[in-house]
């Protein structure tokens, strides 16, 4: 399996495919996946997920669970 990363929209400046750093994976009201994080500038980031991904960044340490099990 390639490695996991993150990367979000930054609607401040407008760059696709910015890679977020401290990300935290929590479940939407649906049951959906939400990383939110920052791009190290000062900028949020939020980007929405499929559960695989997810759960992938969570196994691989790039990413923090949000919720309770």
């Amino acid at each position: 399996m390639s490695e996991v990363t993150l990367t979000a929209y930054n609607v401040k400046t407008k760059e696709k495919g910015v890679p977020m750093l401290d990300a935290v994976i929590t479940k939407t009201a649906k049951g959906a996946y939400m990383a939110q994080g920052h791009d190290g500038k000062g900028n949020k980031l939020t980007t929405l997920l499929n559960g695989e991904k997810a759960l992938a960044a969570i196994k691989a340490g790039i990413a923090k669970q949000g919720w309770d099990e």
